[in-house]
C-alpha cells in the first residue's frame, strides 16, 4: 500500500515536495479521492493527501467571492453559497456517484483540477472561467500565487487558468479564489418528447438561437430518460429533450411560452416545475443514466452539437454504446456495454470532430487505452514543455495523464 503524507498547510506541502525531489519520489496528489479512477492509474510512491486542507478562508457575498482552502468539500462550499441565495454558476458534476464513492465528497481544487463543468457550461462559461487566483507549490517545491481576488487581474501569464484541467501534474494546490453568482430565483423546464437524436440537436438548435435563454439542453433516448424518475413519467417511454430555463418566476413564465411556440413543431411537449427541474439538471450534470454500479466503460465525448449524433450513431453500430447529450448536442457521454474500453471504436469515430476521455472502466482496460485524448507530436512537445517547466523532476501524478509525462 502506498503510504500517505497529509499535510496540514502549505508550508508542509513545501517540505513533503522538497523531501520527494531530495529522495527521487514521486507522488500522487489527491483530495477525497473522488477522481482517483480517471485517468491512467497511479504509480507513485506516496500519496499527497490534501483532505486537511479544509475550510473558507474568504466569503465576500456581495462582491461575488469565495477563497477556501483546496480540499474544502464542494458540499460545505454550495450549502454556505445557497445560504446566500449564491451558487457555482458553471454547475461541477459530483463523479461519487457514476464511480461508485459517496456522494458529496468532491473537492474544490480537484474540481479546478479536473475543470469539471455541468449542464450550464453552454450559458455560465466552465470552472476555468470562474477561477480568479490560486496559491500553489509548484513540483519544483516552490510556492507561487496567480491571479487575485477580483474579476480583472492585471495583465500575465494566467496560470489559474493553465492548472485548470492539469489533473494535478503541474502543482499543487493550496488555495483557490472563485467568482460565484446570485441563485435563480425559480427553474422550469420544458420538455419536446419521442424526438430521435438528430432532431434532438436540431431542436436543442433552434431553443439555444432563441431569445429565451436557455441555461441547458439535454437529450435523454429513451433507455437513459427511463431511468431518470423526474422524466420517466412525462416521457411514457419516449425520448426526452430538456431545455432550462432560469430566473424570476414573471420572466420565466413570458420565456417559457416563447420557447414553446419554437418548439412545439418538433413534438408533443411537457414541463417540469422548480423541484421535478432541479433533479432532472442535478440526474443530467451527475450522469445518473449511467451511474449503475457496474464497471461498464464510460466515455465522455465533447464534439460540435451537429456531429453528435454522427458519433453516437457510429458507436451504437460498432460498440452497441447507449448514449445520452448535453451542452445542446456537443457533449456526447457513451457507455459501453462491457467493461471493455472499446477504444479504437470510440477514438475513429471522434476523430477530426473532438475529443474523448475515458471517465470510468475496469483497471484492466484502464492499463491498456489512452483514457486522455491522444496529442499530436505539435501539441504533446508543447504540454511536455509545460510540465518541465513546472515539475522538471516528475514527481506529480507522473502518467496520471499520458504516459512519461
Amino acid at each position: 500500500m502506498t503510504d500517505i503524507l497529509k499535510p496540514r498547510d502549505e508550508k508542509d506541502i513545501g517540505e513533503a515536495l522538497q523531501w520527494a525531489l531530495a529522495e527521487g519520489k514521486t507522488l500522487e496528489v489527491v483530495g477525497h479521492g473522488t477522481k482517483r479512477a480517471i485517468g491512467r492509474a497511479a504509480q507513485t510512491d506516496f500519496t499527497l493527501d490534501l483532505s486537511g486542507l479544509a475550510g473558507v478562508d474568504l466569503y465576500e457575498p456581495e462582491e461575488l467571492i469565495l477563497s477556501a482552502r483546496a480540499g474544502t468539500p464542494l458540499a460545505e462550499i454550495e450549502t454556505l453559497l445557497a445560504a446566500h441565495n449564491q451558487e457555482l454558476a458553471f454547475e461541477p458534476m459530483d463523479c461519487g456517484p457514476l464511480l461508485g464513492g459517496e456522494p458529496g465528497r468532491g473537492t474544490l481544487a480537484g474540481t479546478l483540477a479536473a475543470n469539471l463543468s455541468g449542464p450550464r457550461r453552454i450559458k455560465a462559461g466552465a470552472a476555468r472561467d470562474f477561477s480568479l487566483g490560486v496559491q500553489a507549490v509548484s513540483g519544483r517545491g516552490e510556492p507561487f500565487k496567480a491571479g487575485g481576488r477580483v474579476v480583472k487581474n492585471v495583465t500575465g501569464y494566467d496560470l489559474s487558468k493553465l492548472v485548470a484541467g492539469s489533473w494535478g501534474t503541474l502543482a499543487v494546490l493550496t488555495h483557490v479564489t472563485i467568482k460565484v453568482l446570485p441563485r435563480a430565483e425559480d427553474v422550469a423546464t420544458v420538455l419536446v418528447l419521442g424526438l430521435d437524436d438528430g432532431k434532438a440537436v436540431e431542436a436543442m438548435s433552434v431553443a439555444m438561437g432563441s431569445s429565451a435563454e436557455v441555461s441547458g439542453a439535454a437529450h435523454l433516448p429513451a433507455d437513459a430518460a427511463a431511468r431518470i424518475v423526474v422524466v420517466s413519467d412525462s416521457g411514457a417511454g419516449r425520448a426526452v429533450t430538456a431545455l432550462r430555463l432560469e430566473g424570476i418566476p414573471v420572466s420565466i413564465a413570458y420565456r417559457k411560452q416563447k420557447l414553446e411556440e419554437v418548439l412545439r413543431p418538433f413534438g408533443a411537449l411537457a414541463s417540469l416545475a422548480a423541484e421535478e427541474s432541479r433533479a432532472l439538471w442535478r440526474a443530467v450534470r451527475d450522469v445518473a443514466p449511467f451511474a449503475d454500479g457496474t464497471a461498464r466503460a464510460v466515455w465522455r465525448i465533447s464534439v460540435a452539437p451537429g456531429d453528435g449524433p454522427k458519433v453516437a450513431a457510429t458507436l451504437a453500430h460498432e460498440t452497441r454504446a447507449e448514449v445520452f447529450y448535453d451542452w445542446a448536442g456537443g457533449l456526447v457521454w457513451a457507455e459501453m456495454p462491457t467493461t471493455i474500453a472499446e477504444e479504437a471504436a470510440v477514438r475513429a469515430a471522434v476523430a477530426g470532430r473532438g475529443h474523448a476521455l475515458l471517465v470510468r472502466a475496469a483497471p484492466a482496460a484502464r492499463a491498456s487505452a489512452h483514457v486522455f485524448e491522444p496529442l499530436d507530436p505539435v501539441m504533446a512537445a508543447l504540454s511536455r514543455r509545460v510540465k518541465e517547466s513546472f515539475d522538471p523532476r516528475g514527481i506529480l501524478n507522473p502518467g496520471r495523464m499520458y504516459a512519461g509525462v
